[in-house]
């Protein structure tokens, strides 16, 4: 039998340290979270206190009771997921077939159209504003779900295509020479052979359109106005009246907003890994 390496067994003396950085640096990056859901269980007038955390005693839930219904949070919820949905899904289905075009098929214009897709990672949001507004405007798409969907997509576009791209350059064309011998076209590839290798990238594609079109503000609160077309982020400007210096209610909003992009984080965070790690391969 082969002897064990004792090296593979020595620990690092840096493990410990390493680990105690790292465990301050997760504190760091979650204190504003864990702030956010204590101040929102508090009462108003607790929250010019000495103190950084209050324990609640008693917890007001009523802070989220009023979030929901002054901040409309029910309606604003609906439209939000049925944006980042939408999103979610145009976002990977285009970027998955623009990669594939790019890494996979040779034709004259190839570098020209990969060159204009970095291109598109270094435009500014605030630039497009002005020129999407009156374009929506002609066409009739202010207040409207496309409103907000369209320029989602066409911004996170340009980095998922990238991400695609780098997954797919490690997939071996054997397993496309293979499929296309037995019979398999271009689309059969995509949805027997690539959608299951690629689900990572998906995953990690999915997670950037998601957190992208769930935190957005600054397009919804340019291109929408109807009530029936408002996203959550809208929820905090209902207390601008009223309610402005009711700031429980305001941290119990931001907890709403706040814990679904979390959580999807966390769900997907073994997927992104393996992504990145995909990808890099050829980097």
């Amino acid at each position: 039998m082969a002897r064990a390496n004792p090296a593979m067994n020595r620990k690092s003396p840096l493990g410990w340290p390493f680990g105690i950085v790292m465990a301050a640096f997760a504190a760091i990056q979650l204190f504003p979270l864990l702030w956010l859901v204590d101040y929102s269980l508090l009462k108003s007038s607790q929250f010019f206190g000495a103190s950084i955390l209050i324990w609640p005693k008693p917890a007001q839930w009523a802070n989220y009771r009023i979030a929901f219904t002054a901040g409309h949070i029910p309606r604003y919820l609906t439209n939000s997921l049925v944006v980042a949905a939408v999103t979610i899904f145009l976002t990977v289905l285009l970027s998955m077939m623009t990669a594939y075009v790019l890494t996979r098929m040779k034709w004259r214009l190839s570098s020209f159209f990969y060159t204009l897709l970095v291109v598109g990672l270094i435009i500014p949001l605030h630039a497009t504003l002005l020129p999407n507004f009156f374009i929506f405007k002609q066409f009739h798409l202010l207040d409207s779900y496309g409103a907000l969907i369209l320029p989602y997509v066409a911004f996170g576009l340009p980095f998922c295509t990238l991400i695609f791209c780098g997954f797919l350059q490690t997939v071996p064309r054997a397993l496309e020479e293979a499929a296309v011998l037995d019979g398999l076209s271009v689309p059969g590839i995509l949805v027997r052979i690539m959608l299951p290798i690629t689900r990572p990238a998906i995953a990690t594609v999915s997670v950037f359109s998601f957190l992208s079109s769930w935190n957005e503000f600054i397009m919804a609160l340019t291109y929408v106005r109807s009530e029936l077309y408002k996203t959550l982020p809208f929820s905090l400007l209902q207390f601008t009246g009223q309610y402005s210096s009711n700031y429980a209610a305001q941290a119990a909003v931001m907890t709403v907003i706040a814990i679904p992009s979390v959580v999807v984080y966390l769900l997907f965070t073994d997927q992104i890994t393996s992504s990145i790690s995909h990808g890099s391969v050829k980097g």
